[in-house]
């Protein structure tokens, strides 16, 4: 869905638009501003274009490779927008000009009140996805749906724990294995 979305919305834009072209969606707090990015966010590295599809592929052969270990659908969710996004920006970087693995990512997205950065859908998918990681992770939920507890959580249930048995004995004295009449027999 993610990529799906990410390669729908550079189709719309690399058909409608002439790069330098802006669009104002709504005044200036949205334009669509149609550029070509060499290099990562803010532009940054333009001239390692192929280091960043390596470690883009080396992204997706992490996530594919967790993905069998995942049993929560939040977890699902991150990692699926990640892998929409990584492989959206990847995509660009193999198959658009000037040349494979050094191909320039469509980004469109200007939120010049927020951010100076021109981004796409993938980037979007990217940065909601590492917001989830951090939460799923201070939550303590882990990739099989289960949570983590603190140790200051664990000890709080190690004392309720303590004090309902400490309760049922008094309630009933008799613990198991004490003297009863068939004691010792076999």
């Amino acid at each position: 869905m993610a990529y799906s979305a990410d390669q729908f919305t550079k189709f719309l834009v690399t058909t409608n638009l002439t790069v330098g072209e802006s669009v104002p969606v709504f005044g200036q707090a949205l334009v669509l501003y149609f550029v070509k990015n060499s290099g990562a966010a803010f532009s940054l590295g333009a001239g390692y274009t192929w280091i960043f599809s390596i470690l883009a592929a080396v992204v997706v052969v992490v996530i594919v490779w967790f993905a069998r270990r995942i049993r929560s659908r939040a977890w699902a969710i991150v990692f699926g927008l990640l892998l929409g996004g990584v492989l959206g920006n990847l995509t660009d970087r193999l198959f658009r000009e000037p040349s494979f693995g050094l191909g320039h990512v469509v980004d469109f997205i200007s939120t010049p009140w927020m951010l100076p950065a021109i981004y796409n859908v993938a980037d979007i998918c990217i940065v909601v996805s590492m917001a989830l990681f951090i939460l799923l992770t201070l939550f303590g939920v882990n990739l099989d749906g289960t949570r983590t507890t603190r140790a200051s959580e664990r000890a709080a249930q190690e004392a309720e724990d303590r004090e309902a048995e400490a309760d049922a004995a008094v309630l009933d004295p008799a613990e198991p294995g004490d003297a009863s009449p068939d004691a010792g027999r076999p």
